[in-house]
């Protein structure tokens, strides 16, 4: 156990971490308002940064800017093309105050602060404005959860090297709170149902048009009350959630439909890196076979750094 897979017990961080969801879902909706859609909604991700979450370049009109958490330095940031960085405190405060003062933030950056104004894929979910209760915001916990959160991409990516069809970026989607990674198998799906709490049926069937194995990590919530690792399959075949998985710890869950390993488990492992990746690799696995996915033109080894793929 070292400082790179820190524990972040979720029970004692899970109101600051709720709050950091929330602000999460505003800066996202900056992003998600200026940008044109790119497909399965990656255009609207944040993503880890060594400081913290970042939205990434952002074209307002005639601005450029980047919205960020700085976990260091506990900072709200706005950067924009002057290279001026404008920012507010990251302390305890409502979601109602945050959101005022990211407008304000983005304002003074030159931006237009339009967005969306209510949290997505939460039930019973209360618009940002309207949401006046003070939150909790623990310094530590959150730079903990930074650190996995560094350590979980990292392994995310070399995992996503190994794999020559459509596969997404590593990024986390504000609306779910979740650090994911998707390959495709290059067919079309049924038309998903729908149904995810205060999101458009929409939005759900364009990001699951296409056959998915879809891995993930997030810090617990909705009924998990720890940190875990996910992987899911859309659609799962029949004998999915039969397949056999690794670690030990790794187990299907009927509740969710999916895959999970706890965090806590991979942080214990002799090799955290090792036993994250054969996690990755075979649930990927459970989904390739049971849908009968074409592997041979899919797959390839993990990339290596200076090493081009030999091809021929």
């Amino acid at each position: 156990m070292t400082e790179r897979w820190p524990a972040i017990p979720y029970t004692d961080w899970k109101e600051t971490a709720a709050a950091l969801h929330l602000q999460c879902q505003i800066l996202g909706k900056y992003r998600l308002a200026h940008t044109p859609w790119v497909n399965h909604s990656w255009h609207a991700t944040l993503y880890p940064v060594p400081s913290g979450l970042t939205t990434g370049p952002v074209h307002d009109g005639e601005a450029t800017i980047t919205l960020g958490l700085d976990f260091k330095r506990h900072l709200v940031t706005a950067e924009n093309m002057t290279g001026e960085e404008l920012s507010f405190p990251l302390e305890p405060m409502s979601i109602a105050a945050f959101l005022t003062r990211t407008e304000d933030l983005i304002v003074r950056a030159g931006g237009r602060p339009v967005m969306h104004g209510a949290p997505n894929e939460l039930p019973d979910a209360t618009p940002f404005a309207e949401d006046t209760a003070e939150r909790p915001y623990d310094r530590e916990a959150v730079q903990r959860f930074h650190r996995a959160l560094l350590s979980v991409a990292g392994v995310f990516e070399r995992f996503r090297t190994a794999y020559l069809g459509k596969v997404s970026p590593v990024h986390l989607f504000w609306g779910s709170f979740d650090l994911a990674v998707t390959r495709f198998s290059g067919r079309s799906a049924p038309l998903h149902p729908g149904g995810v709490p205060n999101l458009p049926d929409a939005v759900t069937r364009e990001a699951y048009s296409h056959e998915v194995s879809s891995a993930g990590f997030w810090p617990g919530g909705g009924g998990v009350e720890e940190a875990m690792f996910y992987s899911y399959a859309y659609p799962a075949a029949e004998g999915f959630d039969r397949q056999p998985v690794h670690p030990e710890a790794a187990r299907f869950d009927e509740k969710l439909g999916e895959f999970v390993l706890p965090y806590e488990a991979v942080r214990r492992a002799e090799d955290p890196e090792s036993a994250l990746l054969d996690f990755l690799q075979s649930t990927y696995e459970a989904a390739a076979v049971t849908a009968d996915w074409d592997r041979s033109s899919l797959e390839c080894a993990i990339g290596r750094p200076r090493v081009p793929r030999q091809v021929g």
